[in-house]
């Protein structure tokens, strides 16, 4: 199932996405928890993750938990059924597909305001 192709690529992706969401549930309690430093730390704190490289960050994360939680219905229906091994390629390939598809609009919505933020110095 893995030897270098989409189920080795499945589990890689899996686990990537997985530490993407750990290291931006740190990152998201460092910045709820800078409140209690008063309202300049936190913002101070929120314009700077206002800055397009976080925004582009925010863009993959949730990219990454799309991925990580369409892929972990795959793989309950793998460990589940008689049947989702047999189709574990062609369902990975849909997990791809639904997650392209779903982020789209996203995408639609957000790049123009990174853009813009961007153009006009960083902030918004």
């Amino acid at each position: 199932m893995y030897r270098g192709r989409e189920g080795q690529w499945a589990f890689f992706l899996h686990r990537i996405s997985g530490l993407a969401l750990l290291l931006w549930l740190f990152i998201h309690t460092l910045n709820i928890a800078s409140a209690m430093w008063g309202p300049a730390v936190s913002n101070r704190l929120m314009a700077f993750f206002h800055v397009p490289i976080f925004q582009i960050g925010l863009l993959l994360v949730t990219a990454a938990a799309m991925y990580h939680s369409f892929n972990g219905l795959r793989i309950i229906l793998m460990d589940f059924t008689g049947w989702g091994v047999r189709y574990q390629r062609q369902l990975w390939y849909g997990v791809l597909g639904l997650c392209v598809l779903l982020a789209i609009p996203g995408l639609i919505l957000t790049v123009p305001r990174i853009l813009h933020a961007a153009s006009h110095g960083g902030g918004q």
